[in-house]
């Protein structure tokens, strides 16, 4: 596959013009992109289609047309290839009369992987107080650190997570990222699919987003938003004199639309940094103080709301 926002060089990943149905409905349709080193998220709301896309990666499903290579090999071909490959399913896919060390080493096991392996990877989501209770007595989170020990107790050169934080408290949660980031970081390849942005954005540095089955957008979330040059940004603006500052910005070029809102100012443009570049000036001239500046849909929730209105 050559680069583009879709596709990557050097891929570890490569899915081309895939597509799933299940009888009359279509869960996927015609997806091409590809992963490599480093943490790629995949968006969409529940009912998208990335649990499905996530299966068909790891060999679970069959792709209904289309092909699907992970580490230059088709996993529903070639098993040998999960000995570099791990998942960490959304559902609780435990085994719960085993003790969480129990678990893992049954996972080092199946993986081919060094039982003595287990303690590290349990030590690596810190479930060491817990490891030899059953798994049946763990709470949401501690079963979500156990299904990850056991994805990691084989060091996957490529691991995909759906849905991998549910459960787990704020402690938990920015743990188990920087493991993500740190796995990502000595060059192994990461698919997380979440429909939570502010996880996905914290950990991914590349976003595929996913909205009723089709591929929806791809790159990082800057470049996303601005190749949709057709929605204005929002931008707030507190200032002390918002009628005339108001009065004053209809005259730039680019201004969609003024408007309040609780005494601030959100100001539709198609020239962001136009905008930027000019208020300060308008300002002075009015003796207008300006107190807040600030870009309302660069986060990644606002680009995936954009995403889904335009499908």
């Amino acid at each position: 596959m050559t680069s583009g926002p879709a596709r990557v060089t050097g891929a570890t990943v490569e899915v081309d013009k895939v597509s799933k149905w299940f009888g009359q409905k279509v869960a996927v349709s015609d997806i091409t992109c590809s992963f490599g080193t480093g943490i790629t998220g995949l968006l969409g709301p529940n009912g998208a289609g990335k649990t499905t896309l996530l299966r068909m990666v790891t060999g679970l499903l069959a792709p209904s047309d289309g092909t699907i290579r992970v580490l230059d090999k088709d996993p529903r071909r070639h098993p040998g290839v999960y000995r570099d490959l791990a998942l960490v399913p959304e559902e609780d896919a435990v085994y719960g009369f085993l003790t969480g060390r129990e678990y893992v080493e049954y996972a080092a096991v199946l993986a081919g992987a060094p039982i003595s392996s287990a303690a590290d990877a349990i030590a690596t989501v810190e479930l060491e107080d817990a490891q030899h209770r059953p798994i049946t007595g763990y709470s949401k989170g501690m079963r979500q650190r156990a299904k990850v020990a056991a994805a990691l107790v084989s060091e996957p050169k490529v691991l995909v997570l759906d849905e991998p934080l549910n459960g787990t408290d704020p402690v938990q949660r920015a743990h188990l990222i920087a493991v993500f980031r740190d796995l990502a970081a000595r060059g192994h390849t990461v698919i997380v699919s979440s429909h939570v942005l502010a996880e996905v954005e914290r950990m991914a540095d590349r976003v595929l987003a996913v909205v009723d089955g089709k591929l929806a957008a791809a790159g990082d979330v800057a470049a996303i938003r601005g190749a949709m040059s057709d929605i204005p940004y929002r931008v707030r603006i507190d200032t002390d004199l918002p009628r005339e500052l108001a009065a004053a910005l209809m005259s730039l070029d680019g201004i969609a639309g003024v408007a309040f809102e609780k005494g601030t100012l959100m100001v539709e443009t198609t020239d962001l940094p136009g905008l930027g570049s000019s208020l300060p000036s308008l300002a002075r001239s009015l003796d207008a103080r300006v107190t807040q500046f600030e870009p309302e849909d660069e986060s990644l929730e606002s680009v995936f709301r954009y995403l889904v209105r335009r499908t």
